[in-house]
């Protein structure tokens, strides 16, 4: 009996504790999109500031694919042992597990989350040589001659934003699908498609430049970067409402200990008032939460999106 209790017992910490001295190695922060993006950028400026505070590298890992699953994937399956994360978001947690019928992850059983990190409203843009000055202009556009947007992919937030748009201002406009934000956004600036939805991040320096026209921008009230765009409830789309998010998750089973351990550093960060102004200077909300918080957070906007896909009718196998 004795021998079983002490077994039992040299076996706890590979469950409930975390390792002496965590981290003693790099860390691995998967984003399951391409570079330059907004997750990419947002990832790699947390993994900067979270390196000095651990004391060890925090290697930023592009695994792009399916709308993000299919690094996402890597990270469900990966060891619970701190050392690989997700940089997750409003596409990975948020629409993927309403628009794809055989999703390879549960974005709640397969998760632990450690973070919020910070939140985006989306920009509707233009060319700066666009006729549309507004979105009314845009939708009117529509009956003068076809009109076609540009997204990052079918199902992706740029889609969605904009199929939302056209289901509630009964617009036909016809959807480009890129493999990626990068490509979509070079035919934007080249003027070979009237419009793209984006991260507010993504639109910035380019509307600054004068190469693209904002014409709204996607939340409740105005964004604080950008306080001279409308929303688009603001410009005559009725209840139009969609943010972006970004968190860090562990997969299911991290030990607690490690979780705190990163949501505290996590904290620190984005508490940094330097690190906030760099981060509302592109377009992003700081926006830090308990574990158990972050959780909440997620199942909310789960329900959020499960709407905005049936509303834009959009669904992938």
């Amino acid at each position: 009996m004795k021998i079983c209790i002490a077994a039992l017992l040299a076996l706890v910490p590979m469950f409930g504790h975390c390792e002496d001295g965590y981290p003693s190695r790099p860390i691995r922060i998967v984003v399951p999109f391409t570079p330059g993006g907004a997750t990419d950028t947002l990832t790699r400026f947390l993994g900067a500031r979270m390196s000095k505070a651990l004391g060890h590298p925090i290697i930023v890992d592009n695994k792009p694919g399916a709308g993000g699953s299919l690094g996402t994937l890597e990270v469900a399956k990966a060891n619970a042992n701190g050392y690989t994360l997700l940089m997750a978001t409003s596409s990975t947690h948020g629409i993927n597990p309403w628009l794809y019928t055989k999703l390879p992850y549960d974005p709640l059983k397969d998760f632990a989350p450690i973070s919020m990190v910070a939140k985006t409203e989306y920009a509707i843009a233009v060319p700066a040589n666009s006729a549309a000055k507004n979105i009314q202009d845009l939708v009117r556009l529509v009956s003068k001659r076809p009109v076609n947007y540009a997204s990052s992919g079918n199902g992706t937030t740029s889609h969605l934003a904009a199929a939302l748009l056209a289901k509630i201002s009964g617009s036909d406009f016809t959807h480009i699908p890129y493999k990626s934000s990068g490509p979509a956004l070079n035919d934007l600036l080249g003027g070979q498609v009237d419009f793209m939805f984006d991260n507010t991040s993504v639109m910035l320096p380019h509307t600054r430049s004068g190469k693209l026209r904002m014409l709204a921008t996607t939340g409740k009230a105005r964004a604080p970067v950008t306080p001279e765009v409308p929303t688009m409830i603001e410009s005559g789309v009725p209840d139009y409402e969609m943010i972006g998010w970004f968190c860090i998750l562990a997969p299911a089973l991290t030990p607690q200990a490690i979780i705190e351990r990163l949501n505290s550093e996590i904290a620190k960060t984005f508490s940094a008032p330097d690190a906030i102004e760099q981060q509302r200077a592109v377009g992003n909300e700081p926006f830090t939460a308990s574990p158990g918080d972050s959780r909440a957070f997620i199942v909310g906007q789960l329900a959020k999106f499960k709407l905005i896909v049936e509303a834009a009718g959009a669904k992938l196998d």
